[in-house]
Parts: C-alpha cells; sequence; structure tokens
C-alpha cells in the first residue's frame, strides 16, 4: 500500500471525517496540518495539489485527491469493500468562524433537516444500510457540531443515539468540541 498523506486542519469537519474514517478502516495517514490562518492553503505546494485552495488533500502515492466526499470515497471502494460503499444501497462557519451569512436562515434550514433525520433515525440505527457506511461519516460531523452554529441537539435523542453509536466503533477518533 502505498503511504496516505493529508493535508489536514484540525478544526476543520471536512477533514475530521477523513481522519475518522481513515481510523475506523485501521489506516494511518501521514497527517500534515496546514497553517490555515497564514493562508498555506491557498500557496505552494499545497495550492498545486489543490488548484482551489482548500482542505482536506489526500495523496495515496501518485494520485492527489480533494473533496472530502469524493475521499471517503475512494478510500471506502480502496480500503473499506462494501460494508462502508455498497454498490447496491438500500451556521457552524457563522458563530465558529465569523462568516458573513444569513444565521436565522442557516438555523431554520438546519432545525428543518435535524427534524428529518430525527424522524428517520426514529426506525433505523444507521442513515443507509443496517450497519455504518461512509453516509453516515459523512453526516456526522456537522451534525455533531451543531451546538457550534447556536442548534441544540437536545431535542433530538435520537440522533444523539447515532452519535453515539458512531463514537462507540472500534477506532472511533474524535475532533476538538466533538
Amino acid at each position: 500500500m502505498a503511504e496516505l498523506k493529508l493535508h489536514d486542519l484540525e478544526l476543520s469537519g471536512n477533514c475530521y471525517k477523513i481522519r475518522l474514517f481513515c481510523a475506523l478502516l485501521g489506516l494511518k495517514p501521514d497527517i500534515a496540518p496546514v497553517d490555515f490562518l497564514s493562508g498555506a492553503h491557498k500557496k505552494s505546494p499545497l495550492i498545486e495539489r489543490n488548484p482551489f485552495g482548500e482542505v482536506p488533500v489526500l495523496e495515496d502515492g501518485d494520485l492527489t485527491l480533494r473533496d472530502s466526499q469524493a475521499i471517503l470515497v475512494y478510500l471506502a471502494r480502496k480500503y473499506g469493500g462494501e460494508r462502508w460503499l455498497p454498490t447496491e444501497p438500500d451556521a457552524r462557519l457563522h458563530d465558529k468562524f465569523g462568516d458573513d451569512l444569513d444565521v436565522d436562515l442557516a438555523r431554520r434550514k438546519a432545525e428543518r433537516i435535524l427534524g428529518l433525520m430525527e424522524a428517520y433515525l426514529k426506525t433505523r440505527r444507521w442513515l443507509v444500510l443496517d450497519g455504518p457506511t461512509i453516509a453516515d461519516i459523512a453526516c456526522m460531523p456537522y451534525v455533531a457540531l451543531s451546538h457550534e452554529g447556536g442548534v441544540s441537539l437536545d431535542p433530538y435523542p435520537a440522533i444523539r443515539a447515532w452519535i453515539s453509536r458512531i463514537k462507540a466503533l472500534p477506532g472511533f477518533i474524535s475532533m476538538p468540541a466533538l
């Protein structure tokens, strides 16, 4: 296996998805912290790896991948198999990072989505199949970090139980504020 290298920002939920999934798969990528505040993600050598100037960026030998969802799919296909990515599947930015956005609209959307997830997870343990898949890994960080955007998970016991199930998976790793 080629050595995996992850250009990472510890506080990024998208980067955390990759760290978490690697841990669950038993993969130990070389973590290359990116100095986000100094703009290292928009400078050489990282900008050559991702012209969009974003993290995460994953290197697997000569292959470079950007975009957390694409990286999850790649890792699932190459290292995780059917269990994680079946071929036949049945306002944090404002409060935490100071982005200028319509906070009330973002919170209303979050509460609507959380309501839908809550109803869904009342009858199921996982988002897609009878066990965890990359759908769960892709969705969990920002749902679990909703408190950082002023949205409480207190009214959503099924979502809290789902997060607990993910945290109980062998190999689970955490991130700040989780």
